[in-house]
């Protein structure tokens, strides 16, 4: 089923042409990567599918009725909203039913009410969907619903908008960098969400193992041409590799064919044939074959690295705490030459800390760092370039001077500099807060690296930087000669740059494991999965039978079945929540008192719910 046809779209920023002439559609249950090089134009697309935007010229052509949700990159919520205003603000029919019956919840005086909301959820079949909405808010840590978003952090706002998008239910999810501002957990969780999940999606990601379990297609924008692949990422790198080499045939065939057209149009005389004249029509578009070239330049990034000495950084009883937030608690390290540590664990754990203090500006509350003379940092931190206005790009890499240093005694000037970096003349002389986010932070990596350090900190380096620009990133980091310490949530360049990880588990504790996140994770599973094994093998055995047993109850029966359970589980939490409230020793006796009748409704429609669910079970023997 076809759900929108995008037709010849064009889009251009003044001069600057982002791109033109474009088509591609999009069908139910398609999950779209589109892939381009920074500053190709890829948000501008996405803001053109969401209608938060229009093309110069050429139409996208939707189906009536089509629901789409857009995750920008950078949300924008009326700041004294709750987070149950921005999740409740939603035409979704189920949506505002799910409201009411929440907003009941809070109400407990009011039992006539709340008999009435519970009664609409009954009837719409709204309990499967509020389970879903309550593991979404909990799986991306959105749990106080009466948070305002003017005290929350840039990434709990994006994971707030991501949680409005699924939440919504759309025909179509349109999201810009989605694992951004995830911690690793988030990100799988997600990854296997969407896996699962009937949703069709439209995405722009750097994530490439994400890429390569979630997507099903391919489009990728290639020096102005789109070309589609029907296959995960895996498939899209092989397809690629395939196509480049074919052009590489072909357009020396072009220019074999444009040798021999060139001698023959010199030798042909003023007075042409019609038949000389169609040749000659053809000779300008072998011209224009021959002559293909792809601007395929990669960052050469040659630093002139100082030699680290013996005694690097060495870590002796370190501590450090935020009130009562205990970030580190004694930690003992020694880095040793060319070494390659990736940092993960949740957020809030004190990753960051630990990079400002091993970098002197957070001090340890105990204990010494202590950082070897020939020690000298590059700190590439999330918060980016400081753009100040009316800076040109140029004038970025002039304030380390006209002439860079390179190896073996070499020098290059700020503008070599910069071309090296992907920025070209026209690009260089653009003014710093027009770059996308991403030629912004390939503008920041360039001025970490000239500073030539010998030990390299990356805090997200990945984030918002195109694939054609990681791989290359990752190449010269596999090359680098010094210390490394990378914090990503990016996995596959996890896994390919780092050789042991420091894992922050919180309150304190960092366990030092020799590998990189795969065989983490791996590593994990397998001690989890240890104990629980038999009962794994006895619950698929129970499951099948289950199964079995089922194909006995009616379709209706059998929906009724799954409902009740989703039904139950719902008012559980529900039970809980109220059971919650009566640990607050300030409650007065008749608060007490409605609490109580409340709690005692939500046992009965238990009560109630599990004995028709026993009903239904009981078929199950027969």
């Amino acid at each position: 089923m076809n759900y929108l046809t995008v037709e010849n779209i064009s889009k251009s920023y003044g001069e600057v042409e982002l791109f033109s002439d474009l088509s591609f559609s999009i069908h139910k249950d398609d999950k779209i990567a589109f892939v381009a090089k920074n500053g190709s134009g890829k948000t501008s697309i996405l803001n053109i599918l969401s209608g938060a935007d229009t093309p110069d010229s050429g139409q996208v052509i939707m189906r009536n009725g089509l629901r789409i949700s857009f995750l920008s990159q950078s949300p924008n919520f009326d700041r004294y909203q709750t987070i149950s205003d921005a999740i409740f603000n939603s035409e979704s029919p189920q949506l505002k039913i799910i409201e009411a019956y929440e907003k009941a919840l809070q109400n407990p005086e009011n039992t006539e009410t709340y008999q009435k909301a519970f009664e609409q959820m009954d009837i719409h079949n709204a309990w499967e969907f509020e389970l879903q909405f309550k593991q979404i808010l909990s799986q991306l840590k959105l749990d106080d619903l009466n948070q305002e978003i003017s005290s929350m952090s840039g990434g709990q706002v994006k994971r707030l908008a991501l949680a409005q998008a699924l939440i919504s239910n759309p025909d179509v999810l349109v999201l810009d960098e989605p694992t951004n501002h995830l911690d690793l957990e988030m990100i799988e969780w997600l990854e296997h969400y969407f896996t699962k999940a009937q949703f069709t999606l439209f995405m722009v990601t750097h994530d490439r193992y994400f890429l390569e379990r979630v997507c099903n297609e391919i489009i990728e924008l290639d020096h102005g041409k789109l070309y589609t692949y029907k296959g995960n990422y895996s498939y899209y790198l092989e397809q690629k590799e395939a196509r480049i080499q074919l052009e590489q045939v072909e357009t020396g065939k072009a220019k074999q064919l444009f040798k021999k057209e060139l001698e023959w149009m010199r030798r042909q005389p003023k007075a042409r044939t019609t038949k000389s004249k169609s040749r000659i029509d053809d000779f300008s578009d072998i011209k224009k074959r021959a002559h293909q070239r792809r601007k395929d330049h990669k960052i050469q990034l040659e630093i002139n690295m100082e030699r680290l000495g013996s005694k690097i950084v060495e870590f002796h009883k370190v501590s450090k705490s935020f009130k009562d937030k205990i970030i580190l608690d004694k930690f003992e390290y020694v880095f040793k030459r060319g070494e390659r540590i990736g940092i993960i664990g949740k957020n809030g754990t004190g990753k960051s800390t630990f990079l400002n203090m091993l970098t002197n500006t957070v001090q340890p509350d105990s204990g010494k760092i202590i950082v070897g003379d020939t020690v000298k940092f590059g700190y590439y931190t999330q918060g980016g370039i400081e753009v100040k206005p009316d800076q040109k790009v140029i004038d970025v890499i002039k304030d380390f001077g006209e002439f860079i240093p390179l190896t073996k005694g070499r020098q290059i000037s700020a503008k070599q500099l910069l071309e090296r970096f992907l920025f070209d003349g026209k690009k260089q002389h653009d003014f710093v807060e027009k770059l996308s986010g991403g030629e912004q932070k390939r503008l920041y990596l360039c001025t970490v690296l000239i500073q030539n350090p010998n030990f390299l900190i990356l805090d997200e380096p990945t984030n918002d930087l195109d694939i054609v620009t990681l791989n290359i990133l990752e190449d010269f980091l596999l090359d680098f000669p010094g210390c490394l310490i990378v914090v990503s949530h990016d996995r596959y360049f996890m896994d390919k740059i780092v050789d042991h990880l420091f894992v922050f588990k919180g309150e304190g504790k960092v366990q030092d494991f020799p590998g990189n996140y795969s065989d983490y994770r791996q590593y994990e599973l397998s001690v989890s999965s240890e104990p629980k094994s038999e009962k794994i093998e006895s619950s698929t055995s129970n499951n099948n039978e289950a199964k079995n047993k089922a194909q006995k109850l009616s379709y209706n029966e059998q929906k009724e079945y799954k409902n009740l359970e989703s039904k139950i589980r719902s008012l559980e939490l529900d039970k809980k929540g109220i059971e919650e409230q009566f640990n607050d020793v300030s409650l007065s006796q008749d608060k007490i008192n409605e609490l109580s009748e409340q709690l005692q409704l939500i046992i009965d429609a238990i009560e109630k719910k599990e004995r028709r669910w026993f009903e239904l079970a009981e078929k199950f023997e027969s």
